[in-house]
């Protein structure tokens, strides 16, 4: 108790000094386009969408040789990164000395426990790409971990910050996108799917009772329902569709926009979370949508059976609408 009330007090001491200057953040994996990306929007202040706050000062490669999404793309996006003269670091601890903040952005999520663990070590806030663990049960541990080391994390899809400006006095709404499944995901939805899922979640928040999985060559439909009564659709179309929404109001007609995939909202939040130390994702809602996924991947195991969730995240705090 008196270690958690310590750490509070430094950091709440530490954090306004932070928010003043330029914060300096990591890059743990480089195998991800959001690692060149996000590298822009902080570092190059003459970009239109330029986020000031917090500037990439190096990175760690990482690297998966068994997703070809890494290794076939790894050293085209190092090769970025070491042209706008980011320096690179042997391994993770290597960053803890060079960095107020990290950002865990490798590309497969396999290695997500162990890089996790290795960024908790640092003592600093973690950010940490879609997805935020390979399973449910890596994400809770994860989780755990991170509040037993009293370190602020937060993970998300920019998709989140693409929907908040919809009416969230709905009582349906249904979010489409591509439906790519990847390969080798122990949680098909973990790859593609977990953008749309975020998209619905950043308008209706928490609160899943269940759902449901409809699954064909082409398409896959999520059917959620809430506690309090409201219902959500996701519809995952491949190859490919374009990201879009639609939300259902009594006596209004409905509210359909297309679904921006821009990075900016989401990296102005990274900056602020590194600022404040304080998640805008609680880590509920976080697990919460991991056992939107898992239970989603049994329906679709079981023929598009009715899955109902936990109405609690071990050890967490309740998720409740």
């Amino acid at each position: 108790m008196k270690r958690a009330l310590y750490f509070s007090l430094f950091l709440c001491s530490f954090l306004p000094s932070l928010a003043a200057q330029s914060l300096r953040l990591g890059i743990i994996g480089t195998d991800s386009s959001h690692a060149v990306e996000f590298t822009r929007l902080l570092n190059n202040a003459s970009e239109q969408d330029h986020i000031p706050g917090a500037t990439i000062v190096a990175a760690y490669r990482g690297g998966s040789p068994r997703l070809a999404l890494s290794r076939d793309r790894i050293e085209k996006f190092t090769k970025q990164l070491e042209q706008n003269s980011i320096p690179f670091v042997a391994s993770i601890s290597d960053l803890c000395t060079r960095v107020d903040g990290l950002l865990l952005l490798s590309v497969d999520p396999e290695l997500r426990p162990a890089e996790f663990r290795q960024a908790i070590a640092c003592n600093k806030p973690v950010f940490v790409d879609k997805p935020f663990a390979p399973s449910l049960n890596d994400a809770l541990q994860m989780a755990k971990l991170a509040r037993d080391h009293h370190t602020a994390w937060f993970s998300a899809s920019a998709l989140r910050y693409a929907a908040t400006d919809l009416p969230h006095d709905a009582v349906s709404a249904e979010v489409w996108g591509p439906g790519d499944l990847g390969e080798n995901y122990r949680l098909d939805l973990a790859w593609y799917g977990i953008h749309s899922i975020e998209a619905l979640y950043g308008i209706f928040g928490p609160g899943v009772q269940s759902v449901a999985r409809a699954h064909t060559a082409q398409t896959d439909v999520l059917t959620m329902i809430w506690r309090d009564g409201r219902t959500g659709t996701v519809r995952l179309i491949r190859p490919d569709e374009p990201f879009g929404a639609e939300v259902f109001q009594p006596a209004h007609p409905p509210v359909q926009k297309t679904l921006s995939a821009s990075y900016a909202p989401l990296v102005r939040a990274i900056v602020t979370f590194m600022q404040t130390g304080q998640s805008p994702v609680p880590a509920a809602e976080t697990l919460e949508i991991f056992a939107v996924m898992d239970a989603s991947q049994r329906s679709k195991q079981e023929n598009g059976r009715l899955i109902m969730l936990p109405t609690t995240i071990v050890g967490f705090t309740k998720v409740a609408p």
